[in-house]
């Protein structure tokens, strides 16, 4: 592993400041692109994406991303490698971080995202693993961001399943000092490492509750995400069940602050999870959330390219 290279395989691979850098370099990205000033920091530099899962946001944003950077992206599946017929992890990093400037991994296994960065010479990003999405939650900071105009004490009501989203707005709650209030079933809360690391960063920042009109009373963005995330489709019937309680609706929202933004990460299964006229609603961030992924994910990629 080349001395000094940095990766994105949780929140907590960044510091509080170089995120803060991160938002603004967003900020000053998305301007730019608002202008139509050309910005190539990237130009002649490769990007590998490597995909066991399907993907709209995420391979877009970050295909679009680096060519507007004046890069160049490589779209991968393992049906396409030889990892797919089994060369190891480390034999593939090794060798594809010798063709290309870094890469991305959007996989089932935290783990496998993980051994690859260790032998790779280059910067390796976590597109989404079951165990966390970093790159959406660095787009989600910066949306609150700019539409709250801060972050420190803001209050973050997440309602549903405790799953991948769930755990890095948590790590994001510990490092970013805002406050997170998570309401779930029963068996389906975040996971109890991942929580209990957060809170050891920051006591008090992260509470897991039952009740979502309790988490939403006092909150200033309300967010949610599908009940049955993909690798779990065989549950859906029982999650619609377990879940039915936890919809963000118009009474559930009617029950927060009247200036209460309302985030998804999106695939939206609309009438489960979300019904359309909060969706769709005046409250409803969504849209600007996903667009913020393109502005936050070229600036990660400046950043662990050429450096903070």
């Amino acid at each position: 592993m080349r001395q000094g290279k940095r990766d994105f395989l949780t929140f907590w691979d960044l510091t509080r400041q170089e995120v803060e850098e991160i938002l603004l370099l967003s900020r000053d990205l998305k301007e730019k692109r608002k202008r139509g000033i050309v910005y190539e920091p990237l130009k002649g530099k490769m990007l590998a994406m490597i995909f066991e899962k399907a993907s709209t946001r995420t391979r877009v944003s970050f295909e679009v991303g680096m060519r507007e950077l004046g890069g160049h992206s490589l779209f991968l599946s393992p049906s396409e490698l030889q990892i797919g017929r089994g060369e190891s992890i480390s034999d593939t990093a090794r060798v594809l971080s010798r063709y290309v400037d870094c890469i991305i991994i959007r996989s089932y296994s935290q783990e496998l995202v993980e051994e690859f960065a260790i032998n790779s010479e280059v910067p390796v990003i976590n597109g989404l693993t079951n165990k966390h999405h970093p790159c959406q939650v660095l787009g989600d900071i910066f949306t609150i961001w700019e539409k709250k105009s801060y972050l420190q004490g803001i209050k973050v009501a997440y309602v549903g399943d405790g799953n991948n989203v769930a755990h890095s707005l948590i790590q994001a709650a510990s490092l970013m000092d805002f406050n997170l209030t998570v309401a779930c079933p029963d068996g389906y809360e975040p996971d109890q490492s991942i929580l209990k690391s957060a809170l050891e960063k920051n006591p008090g920042s992260i509470r897991v509750i039952r009740n979502p009109f309790e988490a939403v009373s006092d909150a200033d963005v309300i967010y949610t995400d599908v009940w049955t995330s993909m690798g779990w489709e065989e549950e859906a019937e029982l999650r619609r069940k377990i879940f039915r309680g936890y919809q963000v609706n118009m009474d559930l929202v009617s029950s927060s602050k009247k200036d209460v933004i309302v985030m998804h990460c999106l695939p939206a299964h609309r009438g489960e999870e979300i019904t359309s006229d909060v969706m769709d609603g005046s409250w409803s961030v969504i849209l600007d959330q996903a667009e913020n992924r393109l502005h936050t994910q070229k600036a990660l990629i400046i950043k662990l390219i050429i450096g903070f």
